[in-house]
């Protein structure tokens, strides 16, 4: 199956990853800042902002060029690869990833690449933090859970998840759920979700005309 995207839909997609970018990339230029005006007094504390702010753009960077490129549809691109750049992207966060060491989704029809997709989606379900949890096997490709104290997955987002949002009513919020069931359909899946009571969540993959 052939998906075509409008440009509208690169466009929104580009804003978003590039307002996940700002911030450590704003901080990095507030370390030389703070350098270049308070001089050796503030060098460390600067350096050390400087390198963690490096790091954060370095891991959301890796993230994006495997979700959204060419590079996760590589044979090259592994399991083990795909767990520990998402690990990489919760890092430091009110997230965490559960991603257990003998969970390896085969990477077959775009299923790495969609479980980068779908951890992201579990992220923004999490308000208030809670555990992304991936599982696979007995049939299933793929399950992405999300737990937490509360589970909030906006309409606008859902419905941009299962093509139901017009391209041109998509917006910075809804563009990347769009997108994760679009790369599901190229692949030949159907992205489900489920309600696991009020604190969890769960998408899977299911096989398209099964």
């Amino acid at each position: 199956m052939t998906v075509s995207l409008e440009l509208h839909v690169v466009e929104l997609l580009c804003s978003r990853l590039c307002h996940d970018l700002i911030s450590p990339v704003g901080a990095i230029a507030n370390g030389v800042e703070l350098i270049e005006e308070m001089g050796k007094s503030m060098a460390d504390e600067a350096m050390s902002l400087i390198a963690d702010s490096a790091d954060q753009a370095a891991r959301r960077l890796r993230l994006f060029r495997l979700a959204y490129g060419s590079a996760g549809n590589s044979g090259a691109f592994t399991a083990p690869e795909a767990r520990t750049v998402l690990g990489a992207w919760f890092r430091g966060g009110r997230v965490r990833l559960d991603w257990p060491a003998d969970v390896m989704p085969k990477p077959d029809n775009g299923v790495l690449k969609l479980a980068l997709n779908l951890g992201l989606l579990a992220e923004e379900a999490l308000p208030h933090g809670g555990v992304v949890a991936i599982a696979a096997g007995a049939g299933v490709a793929l399950a992405v859970t999300a737990e937490g104290p509360t589970i909030n997955l906006r309409n606008e987002v859902r419905g941009a998840l299962d093509g139901a949002v017009a391209q041109a009513d998509l917006t910075p919020r809804s563009v990347q759920a769009y997108v994760t069931g679009r790369f599901a359909e190229q692949c030949g899946w159907r992205i489900a979700t489920e309600a696991k009571g009020a604190e969890a969540l769960r998408f899977w993959l299911e096989r398209r005309g099964a």
